[in-house]
Order: structure tokens, then sequence, then C-alpha cells
């Protein structure tokens, strides 16, 4: 269980199913990969790869905006990759 403090985040890798906007009496289903995010116009996307579970439609990317999300399901996290400033490109003075 994570901290109380700690923030929430998608983390690239991690498998979701996400609930979203489609008609008024049936929501959307996703299943898959989160790639990241997308800007699509004025809003923000979840860029997502279809899984097997969307039959033809597997390795498609998905952008889902984000205004359009009902609920994310968390099938399996992937841990948040810290990236490193490379020493090449460090300043250093003295």
């Amino acid at each position: 269980m994570p901290k109380r403090d700690e923030a929430i985040i998608l983390t690239p890798g991690s498998l979701y199913k996400i609930k979203s906007l489609e008609a008024r009496d049936k929501p959307m289903e996703t299943i898959g990969i989160f790639k990241g995010y997308a800007a699509v116009a004025h809003d923000t996307a979840l860029v997502i790869e279809l899984d097997k579970s969307h039959g033809d439609d597997k390795g498609r990317l998905r952008l889902i905006l984000s205004h359009m999300i009902i609920s994310i399901d968390v099938l399996k996290a992937e841990k948040e990759k810290v990236e490193k400033e490379a020493e090449s490109n460090a300043v250093y003075f003295g």
C-alpha cells in the first residue's frame, strides 16, 4: 500500500482496464498497456496499446481523452523508472 503522501501516477508499461464514455447507456472498455500521454487539441489523452481482448485491433494505439475517463483499474503495475541525468551532461564548478 502506498504511503499516504505519495502521488499515484500511471506508469508506462503497466496494464490497465479503462472505462470511458462511448454512448449514453454503455461505456467503452479498453484493456492494454499504457504508453504515455498525447496532446489532442487543448486536451490530454492516455495512449493505450490494445491487448488481445480487442481481437484484430490488438497492438493498435487508442487515445482516450482524459475528460472521457470513468474509471481506471490497475491490472499489472510497473515500477516508475527514474531517469538519472547522464554524467557527461553534468556541470562542475570549482
